[in-house]
């Protein structure tokens, strides 16, 4: 019974993770499309935002003793912090560059590719089942790419970009939590700044960091308050990432994606509004 009670336990602890993970994911979605639009915030500043208030939420946590760090070797986060960068730049830009439907329906094929990169470079195997899934998932993905009546060639190169690094770094986040025994704050409290120094490099190269449209311009309090905002959620998603992928494996990660795409796609029928065209449902009252 006590083995039982302790299942119970880890499999609602990891409901509750995976149902945290879907909200916050909906709304930093949300959030970031509207920041985009209505206030022009340049996306890697945004996402440098994001790695550092990530760090700072960390940070508190260690001093509140929610966690103990554990000393890691900077060689072997390297590849995880450049991942963690172009994970979050490319599937930001990919927000930026195409309608809502598009994104979310692209980001559906980080599945399959997960699959491959685990069966092919770690030796995993899969059911049946499991590879059959797949065949829907690509085609669905496929023919809405081909009948996007706001087709973009520059966004759906972000999308596919976006889909191997993000499915690189879900793999390489499972494996370095193994490989160096640490739970995901411990991870992710090592790995956040170093992403952060790496994109405070690459910002200057690639956006303006004073005048207009810059990250040093005189942003509006509102602008400042969603980016401050978005920062919070941003570290939620972050955090829940690691933990579901620690928890579970990096195939299970998916599935609050999967979830978030219908509950996006649902909220947009709800209101009649065409998710393949429309940028601007957001701004309903």
């Amino acid at each position: 019974m006590a083995s039982l009670a302790e299942r119970v336990r880890g499999n609602g602890r990891i409901a509750a993770g995976l149902l945290l993970n879907l909200l916050v994911s909906i709304c930093i979605v949300f959030l970031n499309k509207w920041i985009y639009v209505h206030h022009g915030f340049p996306n890697m500043s945004l996402t440098l935002v994001h790695f550092v208030v990530t760090w700072l939420g960390l940070y508190l946590c260690q001093k509140l003793n929610i966690f103990a760090p554990k000393s890691l070797p900077p060689s072997k986060l390297l590849l995880l912090a450049l991942s963690f960068c172009g994970f979050v730049v490319f599937t930001n830009l990919s927000l930026q560059n195409n309608t809502i439907g598009t994104y979310q329906l692209a980001k559906a094929m980080t599945t399959p590719v997960i699959i491959v990169i685990q069966t092919l470079c770690y030796k995993k195997t899969f059911s049946t089942k499991i590879q059959l899934t797949l065949i829907p998932i690509t085609l669905g993905v496929i023919l809405n790419s081909y009948y996007d009546v706001k087709f973009n060639f520059l966004g759906m190169v972000f999308a596919a970009l976006g889909v191997l690094v993000t499915s690189l770094y879900q793999v390489w986040v499972g494996a370095k939590q193994h490989e160096l025994q640490v739970n995901s704050m411990q991870l992710l409290y090592y790995q956040a700044p170093m992403s952060s120094g790496m994109l405070l490099v690459a910002v200057p190269f690639f956006e303006p960091l004073f005048g207009e449209g810059g990250l040093f311009s005189p942003w509006s309090v509102s602008a400042l308050l969603m980016v401050l905002l978005s920062g919070v959620i941003a570290f939620m998603v972050n955090l829940s990432i690691y933990w579901i992928i620690g928890n579970t494996s990096p195939v299970t990660y998916p599935f609050p994606n999967d979830l978030q795409m219908h509950s996006l796609l649902y909220f947009l029928k709800r209101h009649h509004i065409n998710f393949l065209e429309s940028d601007n449902y957001y701004c309903m009252a």
